[in-house]
């Protein structure tokens, strides 16, 4: 069964509940939004019995197995909560998840919650038995071009409205946190009452300045072409204490793959076709060969060279400063 997102699981839960559902994501916030509604439903539907397991080191998966199809004295529905914070349920954990899959207790709703999963956890016995026999709801983080439209429509819910200028302002000050989105959403909720506007110095004076920045945003940024988000996100992961040196791995890494990709591509090979061997998972897929549309083989065996000189700087083996070399690199890159 394909993925849900957790919006669209929101959404369904007035119906009847189905036995199974599997939440996971790299989005925290939707996960424990997503985690709370399927809860309240529950509770709304009678299954008043909560019985939560956290698979953790020495965790006893046969004594889970046991307990999911016990019946109480009074045969209570139950709400069977199970918690796998690190997504590696290993050996035991695997075969255990397949068996309930196929058998899963009558009477009760279970949740299996996960955090983020790489592409080997999805595709792995245990997850795509649960994937057969239950919903399964991704938590997808809210990139920088969906956060706008996301934090309008939660506005929204709180009946408040908010010009242009100051929705920008908004989501910049948020980009990448989007609990503490949530967090202000909830502060101008108080501070001003339903079917207000919101303008741009309302918002600069409520709303904190809580971006966070991580270096996987840079990558995006710099093969789209654009050089003002580059330098934006630089400063910000410089601000931040970020170590220059797995900063520059990963993008002469992704120089490497970038170069790899159009020799295939002049090979005659499609992206589909050298997607693994390239690694060219999730966003990655469509980012990659926009870039190699955008910047010739010359401009990346040089930029890759510049990353070389950049690497002996870090290591005091040539003069100069790392972080000023690296946001010249990228701006050049983005432009």
């Amino acid at each position: 069964m394909a993925a849900l997102s957790t919006e669209r699981l929101l959404q369904q839960l007035e119906s009847p509940l189905q036995a199974l559902y599997v939440l996971h994501g790299e989005e925290d916030l939707l996960r424990i939004e997503a985690l709370d509604a399927l809860r309240a439903a529950a509770k709304a539907q009678g299954y008043l019995n909560r019985e939560v397991h956290t698979a953790d080191t020495g965790f006893d998966w046969q004594e889970l197995l046991v307990s999911a199809n016990s019946i109480g004295l009074f045969a209570e529905l139950k709400l069977l909560e199970i918690h796998i914070p690190n997504g590696k349920p290993g050996k035991a954990g695997g075969d255990a998840l397949e068996q309930l899959a196929a058998n899963l207790p009558p009477d009760t709703v279970t949740i299996v919650l996960l955090p983020k999963l790489e592409r080997a956890q999805t595709q792995a016995k245990w997850f795509a038995a649960l994937s057969r026999s239950g919903v399964v709801a991704e938590a997808k983080a809210v990139d920088s071009q969906a956060l706008p439209g996301w934090i309008r429509g939660r506005l929204a819910q709180h009946g408040l409205s908010i010009g242009q200028e100051a929705l920008a302002l908004f989501a910049e000050r948020v980009e990448g946190n989007l609990l503490a989105a949530k967090q202000e959403i909830d502060k101008l909720a108080l501070l001003y009452p339903a079917g207000h506007e919101l303008d741009i110095a309302e918002t600069e004076a409520a709303v904190a300045d809580v971006a966070r920045f991580d270096v996987f945003q840079l990558a995006a940024a710099w093969m789209t072409g654009d050089a003002a988000r580059v330098v934006r996100l630089l400063e910000g992961l410089e601000a931040e204490g970020e170590e220059p040196v797995m900063l520059l791995w990963m993008l002469a890494d992704d120089i490497r793959t970038l170069i790899r990709l159009t020799a295939a591509l002049k090979q005659g090979q499609t992206v589909a076709q050298v997607r693994n061997s390239l690694r060219l998972w999730g966003s990655k897929q469509q980012l990659a060969p926009v870039a190699v549309r955008r910047l010739a083989t010359s401009r990346l065996l040089a930029a890759l060279q510049e990353c070389a000189r950049i690497d002996r700087i870090i290591k005091g083996a040539e003069t100069g400063a790392a972080w000023p070399a690296i946001r010249q690199l990228l701006v050049s890159l983005a432009t």
